[in-house]
C-alpha cells in the first residue's frame, strides 16, 4: 500500500486527537484522548516537529503518528507511536524513522547509543511481533485502575490532627508541588529530573486547573506531600500523579490526599476517577490504592529498545 508520510504540525492537533481516540477505541472500549493532551505533546520544548515527528496517511486518511523527544540530554529518549490495526505497514516505516531519529538525538548529546521507552497498551492495535523482530523488549508494566464516584458516600475526609491540606494557590505553591515531585519521585522507574520550568510543561501548566490540585502538611515536617489531577478528560476524572516524602509515609497522608480528591470529583459531578501505577512500585502505592476501592482497567508496557 502506498503511504504519504510528513512530519506532524501544530494544526494536525484535531486528526492526531481523532486518530488517538481510534486507538483507544480499539484498545480500551472508549476514546480516552483529549485534545489538550496531543497539542501539549506537539508543543513540547524538546521536539523540533519538522524532524521528531511523523504522520503517515492512507489517502486523506491519517493511519499512523509517532513522536521522538530528549529529556535526558544523554542516550535515553522518549516515544509514542500509535496505528489503526489494518496499517502496519504505515506503522514500520513510522518505526524506521524514528529509531533512526532516536540515535541522531542521541549521538547530538554525545552519547554512543539510545535507549529509547515507549509506552503501549498491553494488547494494542500495533502488532508488537513485529517490534521485538526490530530489537524491542518490555521493561515494565503499568496498571491503569478507576474506581466509580458516588457523591452520596465521597465526602471530603477529615483531616487528623497536625494534618492540613491545601489546593495549590500561588506560584510559591507550584514551586512546592515541583519540589515535592522530584523528592518523592527521584528513585522510581525511568524517572528524569526537570527544572521547574521543563516540568510546568510537563504538565501543561497553561490549561491545569491548579485548584485541582493539593499539597499535605504536618506540624513537624511542614509541605511533606502532594496530588496532582486533571478534570479535561472526557472519560474519567485523572490522577496524574501522587507522591509523599519518605520520612512522612505510614501517617496517612497518601489516602487522606486519594480521598479528598475523590470527594472533589465526585462534587464535581464525575462518575470516574483513574490513575496509573507501577506494578514494581515498591512505595505501597498499590496497596493503598486496592484499600480506596481502585481495581485494574488495563495495563501499559514500557517497550525498550537500544540502538547503536
Amino acid at each position: 500500500m502506498s503511504y504519504v508520510i510528513r512530519p506532524a504540525r501544530l494544526s494536525d492537533a484535531p486528526a492526531v486527537t481523532e486518530l488517538l481516540n481510534q486507538v483507544d477505541i480499539f484498545e480500551t472500549g472508549r476514546p480516552e484522548t483529549d485534545p489538550t493532551s496531543v497539542e501539549a505533546d506537539l508543543k513540547h520544548p524538546e521536539v523540533d516537529l519538522a524532524r521528531d515527528s511523523w504522520l503517515a496517511f492512507d489517502g486523506d486518511r491519517l493511519v499512523a503518528y509517532a513522536l521522538v523527544w530528549d529529556e535526558s540530554g544523554g542516550e535515553r529518549l522518549d516515544a509514542d507511536h500509535y496505528v489503526l490495526p489494518d496499517h502496519q505497514e504505515a506503522g514500520q516505516r513510522l518505526f524506521t524513522e524514528l529509531e533512526a531519529r532516536a540515535l541522531a538525538k542521541a549521538r547530538e548529546n554525545g552519547a554512543s547509543r539510545a535507549v529509547v521507552h515507549l509506552h503501549l497498551h498491553s494488547e494494542p492495535t500495533l502488532d508488537t511481533g513485529l517490534i521485538r523482530e526490530r530489537g524491542w523488549s518490555v521493561v515494565r508494566r503499568y496498571h491503569v485502575l478507576d474506581r466509580p464516584m458516588d457523591p452520596a458516600v465521597d465526602r471530603a475526609p477529615e483531616p487528623p490532627a497536625g494534618v492540613r491540606l491545601r489546593a495549590c494557590a500561588d506560584e510559591a505553591d507550584r514551586r512546592r508541588v515541583h519540589a515535592l515531585y522530584q523528592a518523592t519521585f527521584a528513585d522510581h522507574f525511568d524517572f528524569q529530573p526537570r527544572t521547574y520550568e521543563q516540568w510546568l510543561h510537563d504538565v501543561d501548566a497553561e490549561t491545569l486547573d491548579w485548584s485541582l490540585v493539593w499539597i499535605a502538611s504536618t506540624e513537624e515536617q511542614g509541605d511533606a506531600g502532594f496530588l496532582m489531577s486533571r478534570n479535561d478528560r472526557e472519560s474519567m476524572g485523572w490522577i496524574r500523579s501522587i507522591g509523599v516524602l519518605r520520612e512522612a509515609r505510614a501517617r496517612g497522608l497518601g489516602g487522606l490526599l486519594l480521598r479528598h480528591a475523590f470527594a472533589a470529583y465526585a462534587a464535581l459531578g464525575r462518575d470516574t476517577v483513574g490513575l496509573g501505577v507501577d506494578t514494581g512500585n515498591t512505595t505501597g502505592a498499590p496497596g493503598l490504592y486496592a484499600r480506596n476501592g481502585m481495581t485494574l482497567r488495563y495495563a501499559v508496557d514500557t517497550w525498550e529498545t537500544v540502538l547503536s
